[in-house]
């Protein structure tokens, strides 16, 4: 997509607790010049809620909203957005998907750190463990921009990190 003016969109999407906001915020301005966008942020600071879910305790987001608020930056380029879903984001987005993924003891006891408890905990677990996420990826996008990141260890985030910055200088030098 070579009309990105300021670099590639990516998206890093995986079940909560895999890496992804650790990791999307490593990628940011100081390291690659990309912006970062978590759209749970981007949700709260400008309520783009439809609703309370009272069974996950969590607001529902309102994705339609999302889309229109993110459009024009999206647009731009030079973006990477972090999400725990993908389905809904328009496929001319991203120029590449990152699904991070997280062996299930690992990703219990992140969970677990977070406050999760009960059918919220398990659920996502589940997802883990049919790689739901992953699944919705290559069905929401080109088979070959979709890319499978494990992201159980300090050393694998690492290795995701130099992946994805090596990846980035790439596709700036082959988009002059």
């Amino acid at each position: 997509m070579s009309s990105r003016t300021h670099g590639p969109n990516i998206l890093l999407t995986g079940t909560p607790g895999t890496g992804k906001t650790t990791l999307g915020t490593e990628l940011g301005p100081q390291r690659t010049g990309l912006n970062y966008i978590n759209i749970g942020d981007v949700a709260k600071e400008e309520e783009l809620y439809d609703g309370y879910d009272a069974e996950y305790h969590c607001p529902v987001l309102d994705e339609d909203r999302v889309i229109d608020e993110l459009e024009e930056a999206i647009s731009n380029g030079g973006n990477v957005v972090d999400y725990h879903s993908c389905e809904f984001f328009p496929e001319r987005w991203f120029d590449i998907v990152f699904v991070l993924r997280t062996d299930n003891s690992v990703l219990y006891k992140r969970l677990e750190e977070r406050g999760y408890t009960g059918k919220k905990l398990s659920d996502n677990i589940e997802c883990e463990i049919f790689q739901t996420l992953l699944d919705e990826a290559r069905e929401s996008y080109k088979p070959e921009i979709v890319h499978e990141l494990q992201s159980s260890t300090p050393d694998q985030m690492e290795e995701n990190l130099e992946n994805i910055a090596n990846w980035i200088d790439q596709w700036k030098a082959s988009h002059p």
